[in-house]
């Protein structure tokens, strides 16, 4: 019955279906297998959301891929979640049990609801606020990881590109209620999507990226980072003209791949690709990347103002997700210096 209610046609993660760029065959085929996978793990999820069973069912899965399927499940079982109120403790389960390895990526895919079921995004958005500043009065704001929580608005911008990108993509339109430090986490994820949409064509991304507005720039090169060095698809020749196209935000593109050598290496799923974006994207390889990643949660501050990023809504200090990642930024600016 779940499957026949929300299940997702494979079909919706092809090319041709989402209107994708076509290009290189290879990264083509590479990305659909990507969104394939990631609908093996969502329709597992809806079948079985038993932690274990599902993770066994997930871990059947090649290595490489198995992050999607995991990003997929937490997506299942977030919707379960959503639509039964009185047992609303799958996903967390999940993350506290098998899908912990993976803590990055079911952060991410539990961001898709956002999208799909508009009403939550007010409540997680005050969940996730609330538990930044060690408020847990709200109901299910300690499920929340205060620094991670805000992967699932990432989740929630790669959504938007991913299957509406005339909306996201060409005509740049931003959810209405989204403000201040919630659009920049949204457009790290849209940043991500653009590695799909363009066809990971590494020459089209930079222009694509030229067409928003200044003040978006940043972000959406630390998704492409992000991507490049996850999801992989090209040649080192195509990273390398990557890098040279962001300029000044190759200290972005850089963090982004970052943050894919420690979520690979979190998981024990390391890649050559992602080995070879780091060493060309970072100056390092996979797992020096990922360690910069974690110098730069040591003493990280807690958050001490309302970043709740809801319309209308005043906004503080930067939360510790955004300086995790300045930090990082700023490691990065200081090696690429001549």
């Amino acid at each position: 019955m779940r499957q026949k209610l929300f299940g997702i046609d494979p079909k919706e993660t092809t090319f041709v279906q989402r209107g994708f760029r076509p290009g290189n065959v290879q990264a083509q085929q590479q990305l659909e297998h990507i969104g394939y996978t990631f609908l093996q793990g969502y329709h597992a999820a809806l079948a079985d959301h038993k932690p274990d069973t599902l993770a066994l069912r997930l871990n059947t899965i090649e290595a490489e891929w198995r992050g999607f399927a995991f990003e997929g499940a937490a997506m299942g079982l977030a919707l379960l979640d959503a639509l039964t109120p009185w047992q609303q403790n799958r996903l967390a389960k999940f993350m506290a049990g098998p899908g912990a390895a993976h803590i990055y990526m079911v952060h991410v895919g539990a961001g898709w609801i956002l999208a799909r079921l508009p009403w939550r995004r007010p409540v997680y958005l005050t969940q996730l606020n609330c538990r930044a500043n060690a408020q847990s009065k709200i109901q299910n704001a300690k499920a929340i990881d205060p620094l991670l929580g805000w992967l699932a608005i990432d989740g929630y911008g790669f959504h938007e590109g991913y299957f509406n990108w005339p909306r996201s993509v060409e005509q740049k339109t931003i959810p209405k209620k989204l403000s201040g430090y919630a659009r920049r986490v949204f457009d790290q994820g849209l940043g991500r999507s653009l590695w799909f949409v363009c066809g990971a064509d590494c020459s089209h991304i930079p222009r694509k990226i030229s067409t928003f507005d200044a003040k978006r720039h940043a972000d959406l090169w630390s998704g492409v980072g992000l991507a490049c060095a996850y999801a992989g698809g090209v040649d080192p020749a195509a990273i390398e003209a990557l890098k040279s196209a962001a300029g000044k935000y190759q200290p972005h593109l850089a963090q982004g791949a970052a943050f894919a050598a420690k979520a690979r290496q979190k998981a024990g799923n390391p890649t050559a690709h992602t080995e070879i974006a780091c060493q060309i994207l970072c100056g390092m390889g996979a797992g020096a990347a990922a360690e910069v990643t974690d110098q730069a949660l040591e003493n990280l501050p807690p958050v001490s103002s309302p970043q709740i990023g809801l319309e209308g809504k005043q906004e503080g200090a930067e939360p510790a997700y955004e300086i995790w990642k300045q930090r990082i930024q700023s490691h990065f600016s200081r090696e690429m210096k001549p």
